[in-house]
């Protein structure tokens, strides 16, 4: 399980690093199609370990983990529903979260 947080952690520093010395401005990574596809696929990564971590351990205290799984399932599955401020709602409000809630986890185990 370890492994996985690791990987969960791995990517939303990799989502931070996109926007290291500029501010996290909604119209930059609107107007940026990499970024917003390198987001998308750390994004992916993230649901795919939260997934595998459920399997193993339904008990995990990581809040919303399923809607975290469920993001990852539409990203791949309705990738034309998928809006650019709902992406954006997830870095901006979610990722700092569930940062902290793995790396919490990471030190107590």
């Amino acid at each position: 399980m370890k492994t996985w947080l690791f990987d969960i952690l791995n990517s939303i520093d990799e989502i931070e690093s996109y926007f290291e010395g500029q501010p996290k401005l909604f119209a930059s990574y609107q107007n940026d199609l990499r970024t917003k596809r390198a987001i998308e696929r750390n994004l992916e990564i993230i649901g795919e370990a939260m997934s595998r971590i459920l399997k193993f351990s339904e008990n995990i205290e990581i809040s919303n983990s399923r809607k975290i799984v469920d993001v990852r399932n539409r990203i791949i599955h309705g990738y034309d529903s998928i809006s650019d401020e709902v992406i954006w709602g997830i870095v901006i409000k979610q990722l700092p979260l569930l940062k902290i809630e793995v790396q919490s986890l990471l030190q107590s185990n």
